[in-house]
Order: C-alpha cells, then sequence, then structure tokens
C-alpha cells in the first residue's frame, strides 16, 4: 500500500508535508490516543502483538495518506501528513486493518470483497467520515453524509487493488456491505 521513497525520485509531498522524524514523533504520540490504545490492546488480546516498530513513518510516492502491509506493519506516509490529526486517524484506520487481519484465519487481501469488508469496517469504525471530516473536504451532505463518504474512500481503495476492476470493487462492496457496516468489532458499537 505504502511504498518506500528510494534515491531515483523525489516523494510526492504536500504543503506542510511532515519529514519522517516529525512524523514519527507524531505516531508516538498518536499512541497515547484513547482509541489507538483500545485498538492495540485488542490487537494483543486477539494474538497480535503490535511491537515498537509496527508503525513506521515512511515518505510515499502514491497520493496515500498510508497503509497496512501483511507481515510488516503500518506505513503512514509522512509526505502528506500536516496534523495530528491526520497522523491520529491513519494509525487507527490501519489498526482496523491489522485487526481484521488478526481475527480472520483466512482473510486474502487479493479477494474484492474481503478487502472491501474491512475498508467498510475501518471507514465506519475510525472516524475518516465524521461530518466535521467531510465538510473540511467540500462535502456538505448533511443527511446520509457517513455511508456516502465510506462508500466513496471503499470504492478509491478497492479500485486501486491490482485484483480489483471498479466492477469488481463496486460489486463486491454492495455484497458485503450490511454485514460488515454492521460489525462493530471490537468496539461495542460503532465509535
Amino acid at each position: 500500500m505504502a511504498e518506500e521513497h528510494d534515491e531515483k525520485s523525489p516523494p510526492f509531498v504536500v504543503p506542510g508535508g511532515k519529514a519522517v522524524e516529525e512524523c514519527e514523533d507524531m505516531i508516538r504520540r498518536s499512541l497515547r490516543h484513547p482509541t489507538v490504545k483500545f485498538l492495540k490492546e485488542h490487537l494483543e488480546k486477539a494474538g497480535c502483538a503490535v511491537g515498537d516498530n509496527f508503525i513506521k513513518a515512511v515518505h510515499c510516492h502514491e497520493q496515500i495518506s498510508g497503509g497496512f502491509v501483511r507481515g510488516t506493519g503500518i506505513k503512514v506516509c509522512s509526505n502528506h501528513m500536516t496534523i495530528q490529526d491526520e497522523v491520529n486517524q491513519v494509525v487507527i484506520h490501519e489498526l482496523i486493518h491489522a485487526y481484521d487481519e488478526c481475527r480472520a484465519a483466512n482473510l486474502n487481501w487479493a479477494n474484492c470483497a474481503h478487502h472491501a469488508c474491512s475498508e467498510i469496517r475501518a471507514g465506519h469504525l475510525s472516524g475518516d467520515c465524521h461530518y466535521k471530516r467531510e465538510l473540511l473536504r467540500g462535502f456538505m451532505k448533511m443527511r446520509g453524509h457517513e455511508q456516502d463518504c465510506v462508500r466513496r474512500r471503499v470504492m478509491k481503495s478497492v479500485i486501486a487493488n491490482p485484483y480489483c476492476s471498479e466492477a469488481a470493487a463496486k460489486d463486491a462492496m454492495e455484497a458485503v456491505w450490511d454485514v460488515c457496516y454492521n460489525d462493530t468489532q471490537p468496539f461495542d458499537r460503532a465509535p
């Protein structure tokens, strides 16, 4: 998901984007966020320890905020981060993917339905689509904004999966929507 910077080409940088070292400090601060602590605790309860190097800041070539990579951990794209809240959101979103990976014995990221389900859960449970964030993105719809936002963001992510065409991504999202949107584990209800 997140591509590390190589020496050949400069990374894409958001105006005000952070250096890797600065982003590492922001990640350390995010580890004190109550939702991050809750998710880490539940990952460990599920048998998946989160070590010191599980969440890393990197420069990314793609226009993404971060990503979860099976067997590696979470990458936060420092050159796309400008404020602490963005780092917190990326870490929470990606920890939900890590939790899904941990609890599902057969999760296959190449399977469009599996990927869509985890994106639905991460979008719904992370706060990515809180109406204030949507207003800042320029989406002014007040009724039904959260589900529209989750659908929009799921499509963007699943279409980026090389195994999923736009049609396959849409079909997969619709097929798993109800089950995955209503699955709030490890939370009792959507935060």
